[in-house]
């Protein structure tokens, strides 16, 4: 039977190849350390769910919510912009509460594309960014993910020589999976851009509470003249380890959150209302919780560092996010990330994940995630130090990326 039209659009999921080796080793009792889906394996803060406890408890809760979300939440979310970033919005008309970041960008998607749109999407990036918008009969033009003057230099080849012109341009910083980030600099000339050829900036800024080293991420909404063509995306996930409450945020231009409001009118009716009551107690808590995820994260950084370091494996030090974006073994590097993250689970009992996975031009990195103590970091790496020290065993019987194609 013919695949249905969407998901024929839809490259294999790469992660699945990954999963499927994972769960089949642990299957025969293997204990494999999951560095590799950015899944937080922090508990969310006991008086996060106490709150959800104690509005559960209420009869009134149980009803259908709102699919743009209740007022108090949204005006929490406004409160955190403006002692946050000093931008100031308007809680009825510039907010809309997503089901977490992704939910909230894959709809985006559905209200602002007609098919054959051009949209600029970063290489490599999160994979919803670019398949959000190829699930709604988009088109899909990459661009380089670090910003900086290629990345500039790129829009404006894309704008001048794509037909039609893009709609879009889609940011993502601190970036998953590479951590870059950007400067407010940076984001002025984005924004100037924009403007001048009316092309909308949608803004993925998920990770903008987990940083290490310098200055807190900023966001594109400060720019002067940025909540004419911008919205911007975050999320409660890692910020609060609260990944499976399932709880984001757009916000920004009020046309563009208005399409994205009605579309999601047709299509929920919001998180189930004590989750969102439990949301509006840790965005009004302040810094506090937040900073002791960062410190932890921070930590766990310095340790994947250090031990991989000095089990043979270089681990670029990420100035902020969860991951950590790895350049795989000069030795290996032939055969690519996903055959390489297959091995790794293979000869040392590691889950990674594979940089294809995030666009082609992620294909000879893999994503780290700090989703493990710093026992089980430690662990990993001296796995890989009994892997790299047998590299010449373990390539055996693996035929290099070139030899496939």
């Amino acid at each position: 039977m013919e695949e249905f039209h969407k998901v024929r659009r839809l490259p294999p999921y790469v992660f699945e190849e990954v999963n499927k080796k994972k769960a089949a080793a642990r299957a025969r009792s293997v204990d494999i350390i999951d560095l590799g889906m950015g899944n937080p394996d922090l508990p969310t803060s006991k008086f996060v769910v106490d709150k959800m406890c104690e509005a559960i408890r209420d009869p009134r809760t149980h009803r259908y919510s709102t699919s743009k979300g209740i007022p108090g939440l949204r005006r929490a979310q406004a409160a955190y912009y403006e002692r946050r970033f000093g931008v100031k919005l308007n809680p009825d008309t510039q907010i809309v509460v997503t089901l977490g970041s992704k939910e909230g960008f894959a709809n985006m998607a559905q209200a602002i594309t007609a098919p054959g749109d051009v949209v600029l999407c970063p290489n490599p990036t999160y994979p919803i960014h670019a398949f959000g918008f190829l699930m709604t009969g988009g088109t899909i033009r990459s661009i380089p993910a670090c910003p900086d003057e290629d990345f500039l230099r790129a829009v404006d080849r894309a704008v001048r020589h794509s037909i039609p012109k893009p709609i879009a341009i889609i940011l993502n910083y601190p970036s998953n999976p590479t951590a870059y980030e950007a400067s407010l600099d940076f984001y002025r000339e984005v924004v100037k851009f924009a403007r001048e050829h009316e092309i909308i900036v949608l803004s993925d800024l998920a990770y903008s509470e987990i940083y290490f080293d310098g200055a807190p991420p900023p966001s594109v909404l400060e720019v002067e003249g940025a909540m004419d063509v911008a919205v911007e995306f975050t999320s409660m996930s890692k910020t609060f380890s609260m990944p499976g409450w399932r709880v984001g945020f757009a916000v920004g231009n009020e046309r563009l959150i208005a399409a994205l409001a009605r579309v999601k009118s047709y299509l929920d009716y919001g998180a189930f209302t004590p989750i969102q009551v439990a949301a509006t107690a840790a965005l009004n808590a302040g810094d506090g919780p937040v900073k002791e995820v960062r410190d932890i994260y921070r930590h766990r950084r310095d340790v994947l560092v250090d031990s991989f370091g000095r089990a043979g494996w270089d681990v670029p030090p990420p100035s902020s996010t969860m991951f950590a974006w790895v350049p795989i073994p000069e030795a290996f590097r032939a055969m690519g990330s996903l055959e390489f993250s297959k091995l790794l689970i293979e000869k040392a009992d590691v889950a990674v994940a594979p940089g294809i996975g995030f666009g082609e031009h992620g294909d000879d990195y893999v994503r780290i995630a700090l989703v493990e103590n710093e026992h089980r970091i430690r662990q990993a790496a001296r796995n890989i130090r009994r892997f790299l020290a047998s590299g010449g065993e373990a390539m055996q019987n693996v035929v290099p990326l070139a030899a496939r194609r």
